[in-house]
């Protein structure tokens, strides 16, 4: 019998808790490892994952010749290094999005890992979750037509860590932060063809106390095909996290709401913690997940980059699919910034996507 596939998790809070309980549910990944700066977190989070070793230093874990792979899920502005590093050990990756902070560094980044002939893979978890894999096998089988409209909107009432807030460290608000689940969302379903503009409008309307970031957002994406899409993403909506689709086509139309038609509709006076976003008071009526991280596709997306490594197989959403990402991203920024639409291909020497929409 083949071994398990050893993971080491960079990171210890809320992102990495759904990494490891992923982890846990595919039988061909053993979590060997984890590290993290923070020793009271790295503590708690080993022990409640029955992780064998910790590191305070990233780069110490690195360095054990048993682990096969690791798992990024640490600030924005510490991905490029991080991955970098473990190109140089040897270790196939799966960073979490959105994949850098800029274009050069992305570029530094895929560069590295095909020098050191190591797997990058991208997270994306929508591109696993079972709802939208259904709605894209209907779009594919032909049933919805040749597609014409896709929406996609993303939204609650801001993030749950204070680096997302700071703008420097997260390189954007709302827009980078979930526009980003739209962009490859929308490039998966069609089979990722070429974007051939952007136009966003952006703006601070809550949370101007808090962020020079963008909290609402507005992208429209009009492809080489024709297809025109629409994503709306927030960090000021109150009540819980919402996430649904629509494709609409020459023969049909799908709508796919992630959350509330998956839920219990529940009424608590003391409220609970969401597993996946840890946004939005639960407290008096609300829509209660279950199975939550499966239903986002996050047991999925590990167990298809464990896959990759122990058969050798290329992941379906790669560091190239995340530099587009962050390529349209950056031309998004532009166009909330100067009000006109931008085509791509785009290019920028802007250190972090916001700068393009704060520069007037």
């Amino acid at each position: 019998m083949q071994k398990p596939v050893s993971v080491g998790i960079i990171g210890s809070q809320f992102i990495s808790t759904i990494h490891a309980d992923s982890l846990q549910h595919c039988p061909h990944a053993q979590i060997v490892a984890a590290a993290s700066p923070n020793k009271e977190h790295l503590r708690e989070f080993a022990g409640k994952f029955g992780i064998p070793k910790t590191f305070t230093d990233y780069r110490e874990m690195l360095a054990r010749p048993e682990i096969d792979m690791v798992v990024v899920g640490v600030p924005n502005a510490l991905h490029c290094q991080v991955t970098l590093d473990a190109a140089a050990a040897g270790k196939h990756i799966m960073i979490e999005k959105p994949l850098c902070l800029n274009l050069a560094e992305a570029d530094q980044m895929i560069a590295a890992c095909k020098k050191a002939k190591v797997k990058l893979m991208y997270g994306e978890e929508l591109c696993f979750a079972p709802k939208y894999v259904r709605l894209k096998q209907l779009l594919d089988s032909g049933a919805l037509g040749q597609p014409t409209l896709l929406k996609q909107s993303e939204k609650h009432d801001g993030p749950h860590a204070a680096h997302f807030w700071d703008a420097e460290r997260a390189g954007g608000g709302v827009t980078m932060d979930m526009g980003c689940h739209a962009i490859e969302f929308f490039r998966w379903l069609l089979g990722r063809p070429k974007i051939k503009s952007v136009y966003a409008q952006m703006s601070t309307q809550v949370h101007g106390a808090k962020t020079k970031g963008d909290d609402n957002a507005i992208l429209i994406l009009e492809f080489v095909n024709g297809t025109i899409a629409l994503a709306e993403e927030s960090w000021t909506k109150l009540g819980g996290m919402d996430d649904r689709a629509e494709v609409h086509g020459s023969k049909g139309v799908a709508y796919a709401d992630l959350l509330h038609g998956n839920s219990i509709q529940t009424y608590s006076a003391e409220g609970y913690d969401y597993a996946v976003e840890k946004s939005g008071s639960t407290k008096g009526w609300s829509f209660t997940i279950y199975e939550e991280a499966w239903n986002y596709g996050f047991y999925q997306e590990m167990a298809h980059f464990v896959d990759c490594v122990r058969l050798d197989l290329q992941p379906i959403v790669t560091g190239e699919d995340g530099r587009a990402v962050l390529e349209v991203l950056f031309a998004a920024y532009e166009s909330a910034g100067t009000g006109k639409k931008v085509t791509l291909p785009f290019r920028s020497r802007a250190a972090k996507p916001y700068q393009l929409w704060k520069k007037k």
